[in-house]
């Protein structure tokens, strides 16, 4: 997660990209856009940290559609911070929306799950730990 915003309730403080040939877009994107890269291992493969080229911070990632992501949309995906996940996780639905991927740890910063709304739009709704 970004460190710039991760703090601040309501505010967008990662990205990331789940795909097929996550390798590939890795490459595509270091190209394109300069980034480099940090491997995450993820248990007999590896994602990938997309770096900022001037400071090497960590700005997105770049996964593969596989495990707990194989159902995710290939869409750069952000991360909002949220006070309390369940809440936010309720008041979607009430409202008209639904959770496509039920929360999640990320290590031990905190957890997350995937919500669409209801114009069919997906973000990941983040609560820090």
């Amino acid at each position: 997660m970004s460190e710039q915003n991760s703090g601040k309730i309501g505010s967008i403080n990662w990205a990331d990209l789940t795909v097929e040939d996550a390798t590939g877009l890795r490459d595509f994107y270091r190209e394109v856009v300069g980034w480099s890269t940090t491997d995450v291992e993820m248990g007999g493969y590896s994602d990938f940290c997309m770096n900022e080229p001037q400071t090497d911070n960590s700005v997105a990632g770049i996964c593969h559609a596989r495990g707990l992501n194989a159902e995710l949309p290939p869409v750069w995906l952000i991360y909002i911070t949220v006070a309390d996940l369940d809440a936010s996780m309720a008041k979607c639905v009430e409202l008209g929306g639904e959770v496509i991927a039920a929360p999640r740890a990320i290590g031990t910063q905190g957890r997350y799950c995937v919500v669409r709304d209801p114009a069919g739009a997906v973000a990941a709704l983040f609560e820090h730990a």
